[in-house]
């Protein structure tokens, strides 16, 4: 469950016919998630619980690192829209991302399959090459999983991971004074996203990133080697995962636009479908690149490159881009949102 933990208060008294007449939609993604933590216990195995990118737990030989997600057919993935063997690495990057965001190195994949009974076997067959090809980079495969009817293609996505000696790089981390770095690509499958909205295939390279993420897996354990206060996977928008660490870490985050390259791919995207692509990069999501703290004396080694730092305060802030900033503050995806 990747959400940030905060209370949720209500500012009247509520009664419990009142209380089991709100619904999920009423109280929002992070405070159904934070209900659901609540009711859930904690292991005693725990190192790191609910509300971070995975859970770490100590097996006494070593850090156990774990995360889970669900695929929608028609909410996170369209068979119209990607093969199945795309679908595949999508579905295995958006998990094995959760990993490489704790500064572990993934090890492999369970995956649940609700499905309908007329679903081709040959689709079926590409969407686990898809999975296979993911974690082949690692020595990671598919480990198990189960199959079961179902009248929507659900995909039930758990990976797993091991922390190789290091610390877990949390996102509460955060420090100020410290340094806020991204690695890998932001807006493209933002792009990617609108371009096939838009019914429409092209420029590819944009709908490639939507349909297959490139995730920068190794740059999650190289920045715990680096010693990162704080880090985390960006999956549903720079400007809201950014957020659940500042909220995590009681800091604010500033993102400095200057430091934001606008590659030309967007630019053009974006005038083609007047849209500021800024919009994309700090609001998309599923490019799934990795944000991290660093302490200030740190030389930053590529793929990482500084884009804003830690200061005192709450939430997040785009610097050198007041008006923008402010309407952009609360964005991102979200359920029920």
């Amino acid at each position: 469950m990747r959400c940030c933990l905060q209370a949720v208060l209500s500012p009247l008294p509520v009664s419990p016919t009142e209380e089991a007449a709100i619904t999920v939609s009423e109280l929002g993604e992070f405070g159904t998630v934070e209900r659901v933590i609540a009711r859930s216990g904690l292991a005693h195995t725990t190192v790191v619980g609910p509300g971070d990118d995975a859970a770490v737990l100590n097996l006494g030989g070593g850090l156990l690192v774990a995360s889970t997600d669900l695929l929608v057919e028609g909410r996170h993935f369209r068979r119209d829209w990607a093969p199945a063997k795309d679908i595949g690495h999508r579905a295995a990057a958006a998990n094995l991302a959760d990993i490489a965001a704790m500064g572990a190195r993934p090890t492999g994949l369970l995956v649940g399959l609700a499905m309908p009974g007329d679903l081709p076997i040959a689709w079926l067959d590409d969407l686990y090459e898809g999975l296979r090809e993911e974690c082949q980079p690692f020595g990671a495969a598919v480990l198990g999983g189960d199959v079961v009817e179902s009248k929507t293609l659900i995909l039930a996505v758990s990976a797993l991971g091991d922390m190789k000696g290091a610390r877990p790089v949390t996102r509460d981390g955060a420090l100020v004074g410290h340094r806020v770095a991204v690695a890998g690509r932001l807006g493209y499958a933002a792009a990617g996203l609108a371009v096939l909205g838009r019914g429409f295939r092209s420029p590819g390279s944009v709908v490639a990133a939507y349909r297959r993420p490139e995730v920068p897996y190794a740059a999650g354990p190289q920045a715990a080697a680096l010693g990162a206060s704080a880090m985390c996977d960006v999956s549903d928008g720079l400007l809201r995962d950014a957020g659940t660490v500042a909220a995590g870490s009681s800091v604010r985050i500033v993102l400095d636009v200057a430091k934001f390259m606008v590659p030309d791919v967007l630019r053009d995207v974006g005038t083609a479908m007047n849209t500021d692509p800024l919009r994309w990069i700090f609001t998309g999501g599923d490019d799934h690149a990795l944000l991290a703290c660093f302490p200030p004396h740190v030389e930053l080694p590529a793929p990482w490159r500084e884009v804003g730092w830690v200061e005192a305060g709450t939430g997040v802030r785009v610097a050198g881009l007041p008006d923008e900033g402010r309407e952009l503050a609360g964005s991102g995806f979200a359920h029920w949102g």
